[in-house]
């Protein structure tokens, strides 16, 4: 009964999704574990060149740390043991000959040494040089910091000695350490500044030394507030070519963190050196944790794919196993989807015969189910058109038969005929032969009479207009959906007015749709009421009819569709205006039979 091609391996099969299953799991295992191995030997490859940068770290800030103390210990060298034990007017070669020794000790670190006074004046200096002219040394930042702050050693960033001229034409970066010292002159006693000008060259040997590594990793030095003081890449920095984060750096409150510049993800380790508040930072790409990984990503790949490989082996002869009685049940079922009527498959496991007569026993009771519920769907819908239709106010008929007694009682008989014509043709075209669906001229004849018959009721207390586009007589409407909008209007609109009030009904044809509005200059409805008014069924109406605005907004959207229907807008004092907005369609036989059919049966 059924062929071979059902244990054929299709994409959306049974037989498919548990093998895509069992392999999905089985790589899902794998791939946790290989991750996990993974992100295991990643971690600890990334704290070991940490710890091995912290270490490097650790011996380059010792050595700065000493180079700086060395620097520190001459300048208090010359303090304590010379300039404090110097008097200035009559002890100045002893001064002088004091820091000659301490530059001779010092040299190959030492650019110069230079003493000023308050003013800015040189008073020593070593070695003995031209002073350049005017260098203006009161408005330099090394002389302005020992001012301000008197009570400390203040370090400055990498700059070009600019005070004195040996006469070789040279240039020579160094970094000042600057303090305020007290000078003696006689029985007089003055502030002066000391200058020591350290050679830069000793601290960019120091990092030149670090910075031999071509993975991308590098170190460089910084002041507390950011300012570079060594960089490997200084010419890209001057250029603009590169940018460096070393203010962040420098306020970092962790010696470790993560950052992204220019879209380079990076690690920052920060370690501060004594004295200056200086930091020395080092950048590592994440590219070097990735590229030592690398043997470890392409074993685990490997191991990963011949698993794979084998379990999808194995979960191919599985799969078939178990999705063999449940494609034959399929077969079964799609050859009496497609007519066939063929009989269940029932066989396999418990659950499958199970499953088998289930469906078996449910396609029986859906046949039955479907015919019933298509019947009663549409006896429905039937039902609902007819109900809405059919309400029509009783006491509107019992206050117009008792008008024409009275008429005809007081012998005003040509009103009392006029009263009976009119109401003739309102329940003529109120019956329409049972038809929904009318011309908008017999909906208007209708409307005309129902109002000529309230005019009379109501002793022309209220004037009523009826402005309708003559191209638009001949199309498809509703029946009696303009008769309850007239009757609302007329209770709770301008049935209060003295002989002012005013009913205008206009129709007018808006592309494909046709819009009529029913506005009277009546009392109005409060905001709070208008949403209701289209929505709640429940509601008691006081006056007028009982079919309300409810049941008209229903019936149009039933015959014509859920876009068409009404609108209302209102104001207090202002009166109110009904829209009712249908598709412009010709009246014809064939149309009312079209929509009437497609309203029961939909």
């Amino acid at each position: 009964m059924f062929n071979r091609k059902i244990f054929t391996y299709k994409p959306g099969t049974i037989q498919a999704t548990l093998m895509i299953a069992f392999s999905v799991v089985s790589a899902v295992i794998l791939l946790c574990m290989g991750s996990v191995m993974y992100l295991r030997f990643s971690s600890m490859s990334q704290k070991e060149i940490l710890e091995n940068n912290q270490r490097l770290m650790d011996q380059t800030v010792e050595s700065v740390e000493d180079y700086l103390i060395n620097m520190r210990q001459v300048s208090d060298a010359l303090y304590y043991n010379i300039i404090k034990e110097s008097d200035m007017s009559s002890e100045s070669d002893k001064m002088h000959n004091g820091m000659n020794l301490l530059y001779e000790a010092n040299k190959e670190n030492l650019r110069s040494i230079a003493i000023y006074n308050q003013y800015g004046s040189l008073l020593e200096a070593e070695p003995v040089v031209a002073q350049k002219e005017d260098p203006n040394v009161t408005k330099q930042d090394w002389f302005i910091q020992a001012m301000n702050q008197m009570e400390n050693i203040h370090f400055s960033t990498p700059h070009v000695q600019n005070l004195f001229d040996d006469g070789t034409q040279q240039y020579y970066w160094v970094i000042s350490s600057s303090r305020v010292v007290e000078l003696t002159d006689g029985t007089n006693t003055q502030l002066g500044v000391l200058l020591v000008d350290m050679d830069y060259s000793g601290i960019s040997r120091m990092m030149e030394r670090i910075n031999t590594t071509d993975s991308g990793q590098y170190f460089y030095l910084c002041d507390s507030n950011g300012q570079i003081i060594y960089h490997p890449h200084q010419v890209q920095l001057d250029n603009g070519m590169k940018k460096e984060s070393s203010k962040k750096a420098a306020r970092a409150k962790e010696s470790v963190y993560e950052e992204r510049i220019n879209g380079e993800h990076r690690e920052i380790v920060v370690d501060t050196i004594g004295y200056t508040g200086w930091k020395l930072v080092c950048v590592m790409p994440y590219s070097i944790f990735s590229n030592k990984m690398l043997d470890v990503k392409h074993f685990v790949l490997i191991l990963i794919l011949l698993m794979a490989m084998m379990l999808t082996l194995i979960n191919r002869l599985v799969s078939v196993r178990i999705s063999r009685p449940i494609m034959k049940l399929n077969n079964s079922v799609t050859e009496y989807e497609e007519g066939k009527e063929p009989e269940i498959y029932i066989g396999g496991s418990r659950e499958i015969r199970h499953l088998g007569r289930s469906i078996q026993d449910s396609y029986k009771q859906n046949n039955a189910l479907m015919q019933k519920i298509v019947w009663e769907q549409t006896e429905r819908r039937k039902s609902e058109l007819e109900v809405l239709q059919s309400q029509i106010n009783p006491h509107f008929l019992y206050n117009t038969l008792d008008s024409i007694t009275w008429m005809i009682e007081g012998e005003r008989n040509d009103d009392a005929v006029f009263m009976i014509s009119q109401l003739a043709r309102l329940f003529r075209i109120s019956l329409s032969k049972g038809h929904t669906i009318i011309s908008i001229r017999d909906e208007l004849q209708h409307a005309q009479s129902y109002m000529n018959i309230q005019k009379v009721r109501y002793k022309n207390k209220f004037q009523i207009t009826f402005d309708v586009d003559s191209d638009i007589l001949d199309c498809c409407i509703v029946k009696l959906i303009l008769q309850p909008i007239l009757e609302n209007a007329i209770n709770y609109g301008v049935r209060e007015m003295d002989d002012c009030g005013e009913i205008i009904v206009q129709g007018r044809k808006e592309e494909d749709e046709i819009l009529f509005t029913i506005a009277d200059n009546g009392m109005g409805i409060p905001e709070e009421e208008i949403e209701f008014l289209l929505t709640d069924t429940q509601r008691v109406h006081k006056k007028g009819s009982g079919v309300g605005l409810v049941n008209v907004n229903n019936r149009i959207k039933i015959l014509f569709g859920e876009e068409y229907g009404l609108h209302i807008e209102s104001e207090l004092d202002e009166g109110t205006t009904v829209s009712i907005r249908i598709p412009a369609i010709i009246y014809s036989e064939e149309n009312r039979k079209k929509f009437e059919n497609t309203s029961k049966s939909s």
